[in-house]
C-alpha cells in the first residue's frame, strides 16, 4: 500500500488554544469516540483501544521541535475523511424589534437553534454564533434533574443544559462559562430524549455550518 497523506496543517496558536485542542483530542479519546483532525471536522481518526504512543523533543538550529505521535495498524481503526461538515445553516436576520438574531436551521427546514436574544448589530450576533460554532461540538451534556456538574477540565467553554419548562416540556440551551446562555433549543421537546436528539445535532452540526443573512 502506497503512503498517503490524509491531512496536515500548520498554524500559530497560542498556548491556551493549544490545549483547548488537545482537551478535545482527550475527551473524544476517552470517550471511545471519532477524533477529529481538522476544526471543521471533516477528517476523523478513530484509533483502537491500544496502539503505539511516541512524544519527542528535538532542538536543531535553535529551534525546539515537540512532537507526539500515535501508530496503529491500519486495520485495527479507521480513518473517515469524506465526513460531511454540516447539514445546517447558520441565518443571521433582523427581527421586529430591529434587533439582530441567528438561528440555525437544518438541510430539513427544521431551526434546531436560536441565538434566544436579540443583538444590537449584526456583528455582535456573528460573534455569537461563532462562540456557539467553537463551543458547541465539545460541550458537555447535564440534566438539570439529577443535579449534575460539567467537569472542570471540558474541552469547551460551555455547557448544554437539559431542563422543563413551565409547561412540562423538555428544553436545552448553550450556557457559556462567563454564565451567558449563548444557544437555545427554541421550542419544547415532547421527551427528554428528543431534547438530547436536538442538542446532538446541535452538537454535530454547528461546527461547519455557513453563515448567510437572512430576510
Amino acid at each position: 500500500m502506497t503512503d498517503e497523506t490524509v491531512h496536515e496543517s500548520q498554524e500559530t496558536r497560542s498556548r491556551r488554544g493549544i490545549a483547548s485542542y488537545f482537551r478535545r483530542l482527550a475527551n473524544r479519546l476517552s470517550r471511545g469516540e471519532p477524533v477529529p483532525a481538522d476544526e471543521a471536522q471533516t477528517v476523523t481518526v478513530d484509533p483502537p483501544a491500544e496502539s503505539d504512543f511516541e512524544v519527542g523533543v528535538e532542538r536543531e538550529d535553535g529551534t525546539v521541535t515537540l512532537e507526539i505521535e500515535m501508530e496503529w495498524e491500519e486495520a485495527d481503526g479507521e480513518v473517515e475523511t469524506e465526513v460531511v461538515a454540516s447539514k445546517a445553516t447558520f441565518e443571521v436576520y433582523e427581527d421586529n424589534a430591529e434587533q439582530y438574531r441567528w438561528r440555525l436551521r437544518h438541510d430539513n427546514g427544521n431551526i434546531i437553534a436560536d441565538s434566544g436574544e436579540g443583538y444590537a448589530s449584526k456583528q455582535k450576533a456573528k460573534q455569537g454564533l461563532e462562540s456557539v460554532k467553537n463551543n458547541a461540538p465539545g460541550a458537555y451534556v447535564i440534566d438539570e434533574s439529577k443535579d449534575e456538574a460539567a467537569p472542570d477540565d471540558g474541552g469547551s467553554k460551555a455547557t448544554f443544559e437539559l431542563f422543563k419548562d413551565s409547561g412540562d416540556k423538555a428544553r436545552w440551551r448553550l450556557r457559556h462559562d462567563n454564565g451567558e446562555i449563548i444557544a437555545d433549543c427554541g421550542q419544547g421537546y415532547a421527551s427528554k430524549q428528543k431534547a438530547k436528539q436536538g442538542l446532538q445535532s446541535v452538537k454535530t452540526n454547528a461546527r461547519g455550518a455557513p453563515v448567510e443573512d437572512a430576510e
